[in-house]
């Protein structure tokens, strides 16, 4: 059974929906060993206490980042965590959070990447003109939206769209891409070919 630690900053519907698909049975051999938030307010950490698992809020309001990284890592070495997923975390993580975790932290991105990374994705998306949206999870490395890309799941752009019209529309796919994205590493039936992610059945 493979731990997994999720790190979120908001409402939590990556992580409920990672929940979801272990609850029912489509994500086989893990369980969430722990919640993490920045923030003190973040509706994740609810949720994650009414489904009894272990949650807590590390403040990172006025601290250094390495300190406060320090203390993340410290709390998912506590609870023994395998794997670490992102899930609405706003934070960019320091070196030493990444090395920490080698090709073991996974995230989530409003966009197939590399186009449109950092913040208001489908903001950019409609301002380019872009035709096709979606989401992304890749493996995090030491840059922002950078690591190696597991899955991809695209949306089309309709002309009436707005931001939040195709944010929506995006989410579904990201909680549907999420689980799946998890599975696929936590099955080990992979390998790296420079910057590609290439699927190696056993």
């Amino acid at each position: 059974m493979k731990r997994l630690g999720i790190l979120l900053s908001g409402r939590g519907s990556n992580f409920l929906s990672i929940a979801k698909a272990i609850n029912e049975h489509r994500l086989l051999g893990a369980k969430i060993a722990v919640v993490l938030s920045n923030r003190e307010d973040a509706g994740g950490l609810d949720a994650a206490r009414e489904l009894k698992i272990p949650a807590f809020c590390v403040p990172s309001a006025g601290r250094k980042r390495a300190e406060h990284d320090a203390e993340m890592v410290a709390r998912l070495h506590q609870h023994r965590v395998d794997l670490v997923c992102l899930a609405g975390y706003m934070r960019v993580l320091t070196a030493d959070f990444v090395r920490a975790f080698p090709d073991r932290i996974l995230n989530i991105h409003p966009s197939l990447l590399p186009a449109f990374p950092g913040l208001d994705a489908q903001g950019q998306a409609l301002e380019y003109g872009a035709k096709v949206a979606g989401c992304t999870v890749h493996f995090v490395d030491e840059a922002v939206d950078h690591g190696v890309i597991i899955l991809q799941k695209t949306v089309p752009v309709k002309d009436e769209d707005t931001a939040e019209t195709l944010s929506a529309r995006v989410l579904q796919q990201e909680h549907a891409a999420y689980p799946e994205a998890i599975a696929r590493v936590l099955s080990g039936e992979y390998a790296f070919s420079e910057r590609r992610y290439l699927r190696r059945l056993k």
